[in-house]
């Protein structure tokens, strides 16, 4: 073992580290170590520190008589600064006295000030220090990490992310000065920023704006990370964001006219006569401060685009739409294979609130997707705009954690905590944030700790529940007067400047709403809340049966050496090559699938399919992606099919169903040429993804008239598994349909699925609506859902298919059954035994079926063709399995009257029930047959119905 004196600088320090970690547990270092540090004195060290070259530039560094021990605590004593400094640092605007970590004190390392002064920084730190010793390196340091700004990035355990962040930060290498030009401009803004809000309050007083006050450093933080994205090639930055400050972003970060925003206030009174407008099929709209906006820029001569998407109330749904989005905009889909993702050229900005931030848990969820590979868009970054309580409530009484940030440390992110009235800090953190994102590719979360000045609205009074934080607030200068203060104080402006800033923003404003004399003035994106009808007329969504048998056979093609599992290749693989040209209808629910995507893509239209085990499929039916039985390589043959010229992709999505739709969801907006679809595992989970569906898939075109052609797939049916598994709770999507809002399908052949993918792909262009499907779970290989090649080669989808499943003529049918789904198969009867039974029911010939495939739009002039179809029925049943106030009835029933007229209509199905499904499969069994046998039996003769 070489003498002590040989190390110095970083080299001692990694010494000194050892004898720390030799004096806690001797068995923690090697062999080695622990023989040099058995005879280890303190004068060893005190001849090593007076050799080395930090002792050389101060002499006082080699003071006689050091303890080692001394040493050791100094040395833990900076990595508690960097560790637990942020529990000192003055984050407050407010000034409330921050709680530090008692490791922190002097005294609690047994250190004085001088004895800090006389050692050598450089042994203690493990790096060249910039201070002369060892005192003046920890006051250096105490300022970064217990200052206007907190770092807390210690819980990320990948050595490198952390000494980047350590030396980008002591380094100061974000937070150099700033010239004073770059200074007023950002006084400028916050002048802006503030004058918005000062100009609504005074003119609208009393009217909801959520106004930004108390974070005003979003909108210059937000105007910096536009202009580090331009400054680095990137096309486009994505926001979301809640209500707070989201009227103010709107203006002055996306350049929305403040006469624009003035007549959203004018108009808020209703207007003269609107109270008689009821019945309109005119768009909803929404309140201001959910609506989005986009908008073209350019910084320094580089164009970029800015989208602030619109959000409902639900405050931190908008985060996963907002990722898709941001995905969609990095991915390339115009090629074949899987897509090509650029993460520079998008980025995503996302505002949380503090205590929506721990207590939505859309957020963890959204988290929880940034490092997968269907997901991940190269890092998100997150600013809290942290009010310090939610509505009334206080930070102690709405999460568990101390910061409102600490849901990030788990998912291995970094954090910075910052002083809202510290602007130039909070530019610094900002720029921090997207260097990490760009050279780590990770989420950063920036905790921005301001107050809101008002209450939870302008309505409301916060002195009822938080007085003295009011009280505070109420005398505490904005975060402009702060600035402005600042830079007079420093020469940088005068105080008359400072004011002409501000009165430029009330003028401009005034200005404004003068303007809006002769009424709200027009944008073009108003126009484009206009929609066509539905089109009615069917698309022909066959492909040439030459062509299906080509992509077939490409589909089946396989690198040489590889092989799949051997049943699934017998079984599955091989009848696929066979089932186009066999004698019966051979082409089950997962080849027709197939086929559609490959006649798809070989169109030139991209597919996106994810869900919890898309890429086998829950029920073992898809296969999309195959693994090698040895080696468990991968083979996708989508992404490798010769004729395809626009991209494929499926993931397996994690297990969320919240985050993933909204993800989805934000995709297919971005992306309206994709056929986007997302498949859950069972139907019933969907339930996770409610706010998603009422807020976006159903209404979000007529509230801020964004349109999407996202499909759901939620495999449904009951097939005894119990009440868990049987319902996708097809009533929910039917009460949400209205002014043609979404498509709702209940398919029951893979012809009829196969021209259902098709169709939707060819109204991406024209008529996008979302789709849901119900998708089967048993009929996914049965027979009577299996097709022929002809049947997919040509024709459309049919909103009703009808026969005559019991033999009998058409003139001698005097019931109608209708149903939709898989609950037909159950009527018919499959198998000898089944068949029998439903054929010696009495009157059974007398009785003709029809699958209403399509719920809505309502096929009302489909199924009045039916009826004319059969002119002698004299009563119409309408069958489920779902419960009466469950399924379809509820939606239908209406709907039928009108069509039937005077013909009588009646329910068979399960009685209203409580739970959507028996959790018995006899009982399942015994109530499928009675709803059969009361659905098909007794019939009226003919002569009979005529009496």
């Amino acid at each position: 073992m070489a003498d002590l004196r040989e190390f110095h600088g970083p080299n001692a320090g990694y010494v000194l580290e050892q004898y720390e970690r030799y004096l806690r547990d001797p068995q923690s270092v090697d062999a080695q170590w622990q023989a040099y540090f058995r005879g280890f004195t303190p004068a060893d060290l005190e001849a090593a520190a007076s050799s080395s070259p930090a002792a050389g530039a101060a002499p006082r560094a080699a003071a006689p008589g050091i303890d080692v021990r001394k040493l050791v605590a100094a040395r833990e004593m900076s990595r508690t600064i960097r560790t637990r400094g942020l529990t000192a640092a003055r984050l407050d605007p407010l000034g409330s006295e921050p709680r530090p970590d008692p490791a922190l004190a002097l005294e609690s390392y047994g250190l004085t000030e001088a004895e800090l002064e006389s050692l050598p920084a450089a042994v203690v730190l493990g790096h060249d220090p910039r201070s002369p010793n060892l005192l003046a390196e920890v006051r250096r340091l105490r300022q970064i990490y217990s200052g206007s700004v907190g770092y807390d990035y210690h819980h990320i355990p990948n050595a490198e992310e952390r000494a980047w962040l350590r030396e980008a930060i002591e380094s100061a290498r974000f937070a150099q000065p700033l010239p004073a030009g770059r200074r007023k401009d950002i006084l400028r803004r916050l002048s802006q920023v503030d004058g918005f809000e000062r100009y609504l309050h005074r003119t609208f007083f009393g009217q909801k704006r959520f106004s930004i006050e108390g974070t005003d450093a979003m909108v210059p933080m937000l105007d910096e990370v536009v202009r580090e994205a331009a400054g680095k090639g990137g096309r486009e930055v994505l926001i979301g964001m809640a209500h707070r400050g989201r009227l103010n972003v709107l203006t002055h970060v996306l350049g929305k006219p403040y006469a624009m925003m003035l007549a959203g206030f004018q108009s808020a009174q209703l207007a003269p006569g609107a109270e008689d407008q009821q019945n309109t099929d005119e768009p909803s709209g929404d309140v201001k401060y959910h609506m989005g906006w986009d908008s073209e820029t350019e910084v320094d001569g580089r164009p970029i685009r800015v989208t602030l998407s619109p959000n409902p109330s639900h405050l931190e749904f908008v985060n996963p739409v907002v990722v898709g989005m941001t995905r969609a905009s990095q991915d390339d889909t115009t090629h074949p294979g899987p897509p090509t993702l650029d993460h520079d050229a998008a980025i995503a900005v996302l505002i949380h609130g503090d205590a929506a931030f721990p207590g939505q848990g859309t957020v963890a969820e959204t988290l929880n997707m940034s490092g997968l590979r269907g997901y991940a868009v190269g890092g998100t970054l997150h600013v809290i705009a942290n009010n310090q309580i939610g509505f009334t409530t206080d930070p102690e009484e709405d999460r568990s954690t101390r910061w409102a940030s600490d849901l990030a440390k788990g998912f291995e992110i970094p954090i910075v905590h910052v002083n809202a009235d510290d602007v130039e800090a909070c530019l610094a953190v900002t720029r921090l944030a997207f260097a990490y994102r760009e050279t780590f590719g990770k989420d950063f979360v920036i905790d921005l700790v301001g107050y809101r000045r008002w209450g939870h609205n302008e309505g409301d009074e916060p002195l009822f529940t938080q007085p003295v934080m009011y009280e505070a607030i109420r005398t505490h200068p904005t975060a402009r007067e702060v600035y402005a203060r600042r830079l007079v104080d420093e020469g940088v402006v005068s105080a008359d400047e400072a004011e002409a800033m501000a009165k430029a923003v009330a003028d401009e404003l005034a200005r404004a709403l003068e303007s809006l004399g002769g009424g709200a003035p027009h944008h073009e994106e108003d126009d484009e809340h206009s929609r066509e009808g539905h089109r009615r007329d069917p698309l022909q969504t066959g492909v040439a049966a030459e062509r299906l048998r080509e992509l077939n056979e490409a589909l089946l093609q396989r690198p040489e050496g590889f092989a799949p599992n051997a049943r699934l290749d017998k079984n599955v693989l091989q009848k696929r090559r066979d089932a186009l040209d066999a004698a019966q209808p051979a082409i089950d629910w997962g080849h027709a699938e197939a086929l559609a995507f490959a006649s798809l893509v070989s169109e030139g239209v991209p597919i996106r399919l994810t869900g919890q085990d898309a890429e086998r499929g829950t029920f073992s039916h898809r296969h999309a992606v195959l693994h090698d039985a040895k080696t468990g390589a991968r083979l996708n043959p989508l992404q490798t099919l010769p004729q395809a010229t626009a991209s494929f992709e499926i993931h397996n999505s994690p297990l969320s169903e919240m985050a993933v739709v909204g993800f989805e969801y934000g995709y297919s907006v971005r992306d309206p040429q994709a056929l986007v679809l997302w498949e859950a595992q069972f139907g019933d989970f969907a339930n996770g993804a409610q706010v998603m569906v009422d807020q976006y898939l159903a209404a979000s075109y007529q509230k801020w008239g964004q349109t999407s052609g996202l499909t759901l797939l939620l495999p449904h049916g009951y097939e005894g598994q119990g009440p868990e598994h049987s319902s996708a709770r097809l009533e929910r999507y039917l009460q949400l349909c209205a002014q043609d809002n979404m498509r709702v399908v209940y398919p029951t052949t893979s012809a009829q699925f196969f021209h259902l993918l098709r169709r939707q792909a060819a109204f991406l262009g024209s008529e996008p609506r979302p789709l849901v499907v119900m998708s089967p779970k048993s009929l996914l290989r049965h027979p009577y859902a299996a097709s022929t090649l002809e049947q997919l080669a040509s024709g459309t989808f049919n909103p009703v298919l009808v026969d005559q499943p019991f033999g009998g003529s058409g003139e001698e049918v005097t019931r109608l059954v209708l149903c939709s789904g898989k609950v037909y198969v159950d009527l018919v009867g499959t198998g000898d035994e089944q068949r029998a039974d439903r054929l010696s029911i009495e009157g059974v010939d007398r009785v003709a079926v029809a699958r209403v495939e399509e719920l809505y739009p309502f096929p009302a002039e489909e199924i009045g063709e039916v009826l004319a179809r059969f002119p002698g029925v004299r009563e119409v049943v309408w069958v489920q399995e779902e419960p009466r106030n469950m399924g379809a009835w509820t939606f239908v029933e209406p709907r039928l009257r009108e069509v039937l007229g005077e013909l009588p209509l009646r329910y068979e199905g399960r009685a209203e029930r409580a739970s959507p499904a028996e959790g018995y499969a006899h009982r399942h069994a015994a109530e499928q047959t009675r709803i059969v046998r009361a659905a098909l039996s007794g019939a009226p003769r003919l002569e009979e119905a005529k009496r």
